[in-house]
């Protein structure tokens, strides 16, 4: 393999005179792959991150919960800036090899760091919890290093996953037959990839951390994204690369930005002097409006349902601790309130092969579009599901509290209560439905609706609305604990047998039906961006094709 074949130089150069067959489903296996061992590789740390912080960094559980939260949000925006800098800079290609070494390095210091022995000062470690097991703090230099370490993870996969995925999604050109309906398949088939990474990492690197050691855990981790960067490259002389300018980024979101200032003004004449020039500017008739603007709404309407997701890995895995976690009488095995989170990753790994394969042919039939709904009724239909999951969580926790009360277990919050954990499968299984539809939904609406040479920047817009559902949810359970702890017992309150967690997922369960109906009104009048047309606005040619766009 020459060296110009494998960085690419020139900006990537675009393989639609010359592909020699590159591109399609041969190119797309190998970046399916490169995503399930990466996500292995990153979910090896982020799954059991709370753990390793109240274990050997003896950080308290509200501390710790705290910063993963602030983490997890962190490396949720983090993909804007990596996939500003693939899309504008230095193109995908680089942007994913370039996260490959940041992977390696950081977490072959995480390993590293693991393996030093925390120096504890002399006398006993203050602790907050009688029961739990406590750890001295590490030293104020152990700490820095550990941060930093995990925070060049979040960069790294800020480079990595904007770029990966449109990379994936560019080998199935619109121009090519049957493209627009394999690139829909194509985002059905990545998350069946990522959660099935997800569900190996969270059941064989979490085990390897807890029973062997971190240090071997973390290292398995460093191992696996050593196989998905040799894999990547190994797929080289496979992908179709997209042109991508390296001079437009300033220009572009200096447009962009003149663009909302005359919409919040309406300075109708300062929005007619960007139609003419402005890099994100679909049509003239859409009188200047930049396509990020235009996506503005929808982004805003899809905040609440990340909100309801940020649930499952905090409130919902509470919830289940106080619950029977024993399998069978006699086995004398308990299941970790954590491990409930696989059914949401099975849930996904069942119903993608039913909705590519089934769904989608049936629904192809019935409305003639080639990925059987639009993207925008996909987005919908997972937020009623998620709507609904919501709804079942709250009648679950409100019949586990009837529980604790008739057992006489009120004042007992280390008693386990005597309601099955099973009970709580039916809310993370239609947590993964929903994901099926919004959030697969949304990563093929956001990569189609932007310009080609934006596509990493499109679908990093949409991984940060995880980011901002993170730290908005953070906010909520903040603010609603101060109201009723100021009023009476917390809705959160450490004694789950007295706190209402019922309440609050009543409230996400009404917000999210209400955040539906204001994403209907905004999807209806929707006007998808037709691709030939956003094309000749980016080169500056006028429209030769005429507006053929599809009503949301």
């Amino acid at each position: 393999m020459d060296s110009g074949a494998l960085l690419l130089p020139q900006g990537e150069q675009s393989t639609s005179s010359k592909s020699g067959g590159r591109g399609g489903w041969p190119a797309a296996l190998f970046l399916l792959a490169v995503e399930f061992v990466e996500r292995v590789g990153f979910y090896g740390v982020q799954g059991n991150l709370i753990m390793y912080l109240t274990g050997p960094l003896g950080l308290s559980t509200a501390a710790a919960a705290a910063g993963v939260n602030a983490w997890a949000g962190t490396a949720s925006m983090l993909p804007l800036l990596g996939a500003l800098a693939a899309d504008s800079w230095i193109g995908r290609y680089r942007a994913i090899v370039a996260a490959g070494v940041l992977y390696l390095v950081s977490f072959g210091m995480l390993t590293v760091s693991s393996m030093v022995p925390p120096h504890h000062p002399p006398g006993p470690a203050a602790c907050q919890d009688s029961s739990a097991a406590c750890s001295a703090p590490p030293s104020p230099v152990r700490a820095a290093f550990f941060y930093g370490t995990i925070y060049m993870v979040a960069l790294a996969q800020g480079f990595h996953k904007p770029s990966a995925q449109a990379l994936g999604a560019d080998q199935f050109p619109t121009s090519a037959p049957g493209g627009v309906a394999s690139r829909s398949s194509y985002f059905n088939w990545l998350h069946f990839s990522m959660s099935t990474g997800y569900i190996v990492a969270v059941v064989a690197l979490s085990y390897v951390q807890d029973n062997v050691g971190w240090a071997a855990g973390f290292g398995a981790s460093w191992a696996m994204m050593l196989v998905s960067l040799s894999l990547f490259l190994l797929g080289t002389r496979k992908y179709r690369m997209e042109q991508q300018p390296h001079d437009r980024l300033t220009k572009a979101f200096a447009a962009t930005a003149r663009a909302w200032t005359a919409s919040i003004f309406r300075r109708r004449d300062a929005m007619d002097t960007e139609s003419g020039s402005s890099l994100l500017t679909p049509d003239k008739q859409q009188e200047g409006k930049g396509v990020l603007v235009k996506l503005l709404p929808i982004w805003l309407t899809s905040v609440v349902y990340a909100v309801v997701i940020a649930q499952v890995s905090t409130l919902f895995t509470k919830q289940g601790s106080n619950m029977d976690r024993r399998i069978g009488t006699a086995t004398g095995l308990v299941v970790p309130p954590a491990a409930l989170q696989s059914f949401l990753g099975l849930a996904i790994i069942a119903s993608v092969p039913v909705y590519d394969r089934a769904f989608v042919p049936l629904a192809r039939r019935l409305t003639k579009q080639p990925s059987g709904i639009t993207t925008l009724q996909r987005i919908g239909a997972g937020m009623a599901i998620a709507s609904v999951a919501m709804a079942v969580a709250a009648l679950v926790e409100a019949a586990r509290l009837r529980t604790a009360r008739n057992a006489g277990l009120i004042d007992s919050p280390q008693a386990a209560v005597p309601m099955s954990l099973w009970w709580m499968v039916p809310q993370y299984v239609l947590i993964g439905f929903a994901n099926v539809f919004t959030i697969v939904g949304l990563e093929e609406f956001f990569y189609d609706q932007v310009p080609d040479a934006l596509r990493a920047v499109g679908l990093a817009l949409c991984l940060s609305i995880m980011g901002v559902g993170s730290y908005a949810s953070g906010m909520l359970v903040s603010a609603i604990d101060w109201v009723t702890r100021s009023t009476g017992e917390s809705w959160f309150s450490d004694n789950l047998n007295r706190a209402h967690l019922d309440y609050f997922y009543w409230v996400l369960a009404v917000v999210a039906a209400l955040e539906l109906l204001v994403f209907l009104y905004f999807a209806k009048g929707y006007v998808y961006t037709d691709k030939c047309d956003l094309g000749d606005s980016m080169t500056g040619v006028p429209d030769r094709n005429g507006n053929q766009n599809i009503p949301g």
